[in-house]
């Protein structure tokens, strides 16, 4: 069994080993995507794949779409050359489910893959026929957050970016300058209006796409490398629209287990390769089940009805307080919690942290009984239902293999949103007291712990990878286990505790600093201190 057109030829040996496989004349398909393209997409990784790609193929089983999707990379042009069109564009999609069943679907939905590469001319010039098509609807992203920057972490223009500014469309380089060369096809080919869609996991993904398509429009209209009515067509929103969206499905790199399983089923070629750029690619994708995505409604050239696929379409407003439930109340705050106490007490997987009573009688105080109160409530989604999904479906999924060490990544980054929030919303309420909060400063006293590099058993370990991790450690490099000088400690974390930019609120001011050095210092009392505490608190 081999996974291309050839080989998916004999479609009982498929169905017999049990894969789910396209309902629809994929050639046909592939005919009508190319001539009238209706949707690209940008970023062509595995939640591409496990997401946006089935979602097309649900569309197109169901006979609601005759126009498959288009993938195209800008980053890592091997994922197209060494995985997609070897396959002939077709993958697998592995659903790892929560109960220890999987779904196998072979995705067939994708009818081209091309190469963002505006120095290959034959590539280029086919991404630029698809965004002359006034049948083209949308381009979708996922091409990471920092796929949007322009930007060093020190605030410089990236060279290749200013080298864009300063040449114009025509040698355009960076992805962001790429991407606005071929919009500014679309401009000449017609002025065709188009719908630009972020589907990263990132606040105000739209806003920040149009921030950055924004800067090289302006650049160049100053300069004259673009008509006068491009500024007017690329960011007015009746031509050119930018909606936000958020998303939330995990999607793991490819599982060795997983390979395992297809091997075993007899389908050859499905070694993962490893391209030159670091990125990890399989034939297939493992995904959980569980997934969302809300979108704005703003389509000035129409939209598929992505609806039928289970995508929610609604205003900006709302788009917004989904993200705020999720990233402040009802997920976010629980996977930081799990992964800074997963970190301390040993843990390599995150479903295993859910077997541990302690644990889950944390993050359950933290989302029911501390968040909910002041939660964002979208309507579109009730946030209890989606709590109860993340603790009794989503987290606990043995299948999943996500880690504590990777999610403890950048925590100095993500405590402000993911608790900060819920701190002033009982700062600012008449009927709550902030020093009721039990839950949240134990994760902060946690943290601070986890700063030390060491253990519940007296072992070191590394801490993940995070900005600004040298100064943090710089703050309890001279603690060690057992310290008891509680003066000192004071004077020495206090300045760090009083940090807004990494608290979300001075908590000296809010009430909070003592709570949290009280629960560190129960944690330095020596080996099993972090247990005895959590089991404390948690209760």
């Amino acid at each position: 069994m081999k996974l291309n057109t050839e080989g998916l030829k004999n479609t009982k040996e498929w169905s017999d080993r049990g894969y789910a496989l396209p309902q629809y004349d994929r050639e046909a398909m592939i005919a009508e995507t190319k001539k009238n393209p209706v949707w690209l997409h940008l970023g062509a990784g595995n939640i591409f794949r496990a997401f946006q790609a089935n979602a097309a193929q649900k569309m197109l089983n169901e006979g609601k779409s005759k126009a498959g999707i288009i993938v195209a990379d800008g980053f890592d042009f091997e994922i197209v050359n060494k995985m997609y069109r070897p396959h002939d564009n077709y993958s697998i999609l592995v659903t790892l489910k929560a109960n220890g069943t999987i779904e196998k679907t072979v995705i067939g939905s994708i009818a081209e893959s091309c190469i963002m590469d505006a120095q290959d001319e034959k590539e280029f010039g086919r991404m630029k026929e698809i965004f002359r098509a006034p049948s083209l609807q949308m381009v979708t992203f996922t091409i990471t957050e920092k796929g949007y920057s322009l930007v060093d972490g020190k605030g410089n223009t990236l060279p290749a970016v200013a080298a864009d500014f300063n040449e114009g469309p025509a040698h355009a380089a960076s992805y962001i300058g790429r991407l606005t060369a071929l919009l500014y096809e679309r401009y000449l080919a017609g002025q065709y209006p188009l719908a630009l869609v972020s589907m990263d996991n990132c606040s105000h993904n739209g806003e920040k796409l149009y921030g950055a398509v924004q800067r090289y429009v302006d650049a160049w209209a100053c300069k004259g490398f673009v008509d006068k009515g491009f500024a007017a067509y690329a960011l007015t929103s009746h031509k050119v629209s930018y909606p936000w969206t958020m998303i939330d499905k995990i999607t793991p790199r490819p599982d060795v287990s997983v390979e395992a399983m297809l091997k075993k089923d007899e389908i050859e070629g499905l070694d993962p390769i490893i391209t030159s750029r670091k990125t990890y690619v399989a034939p297939f994708v493992n995904s959980e089940e569980t997934e969302y995505l809300v979108i704005e409604d703003d389509f000035p050239n129409g939209r598929p009805h992505l609806e039928d696929a289970g995508f929610l379409f609604t205003d900006r407003r709302t788009v917004n307080q989904v993200e705020r439930m999720k990233v402040c109340t009802c997920l976010n705050p629980l996977h930081t919690a799990l992964a800074v106490l997963g970190c301390l007490l040993g843990y390599t997987k995150i479903s295993e942290e859910m077997k541990d009573e302690d644990l889950v009688h944390l993050i359950k105080k933290i989302g029911y009984t501390e968040g909910l109160p002041v939660v964002t409530d979208p309507k579109i989604l009730n946030p209890k239902e989606f709590i109860d999904t993340v603790i009794n479906v989503r987290v606990p999924n043995p299948f999943m293999p996500d880690t504590p060490q990777r999610i403890a990544t950048d925590t100095s980054q993500k405590l402000s949103i993911r608790y900060g929030e819920t701190i002033k919303a009982y700062l600012a309420s008449d009927t709550l007291q902030v020093k009721t909060l039990v839950g949240i400063p134990f994760v902060f006293a946690a943290w601070l712990r986890y700063l030390m590099g060491v253990n519940d058993e007296g072992n070191e370990f590394e801490l993940s990878p995070d900005p600004l991790i040298n100064s943090l450690k710089a703050y309890t490099d001279t603690l060690k286990l057992g310290s008891v000088n509680a003066e000192e400690i004071r004077k020495e974390l206090m300045p760090l505790l009083k940090n807004k930019q990494i608290f979300g609120v001075d908590l000296e001011e809010a009430g909070l600093a003592d709570e949290v050095l009280k629960m560190f210092m129960e944690m330095l009392k020596g080996k099993g201190a972090v247990r005895e505490a959590l089991h404390k608190y948690a209760d």
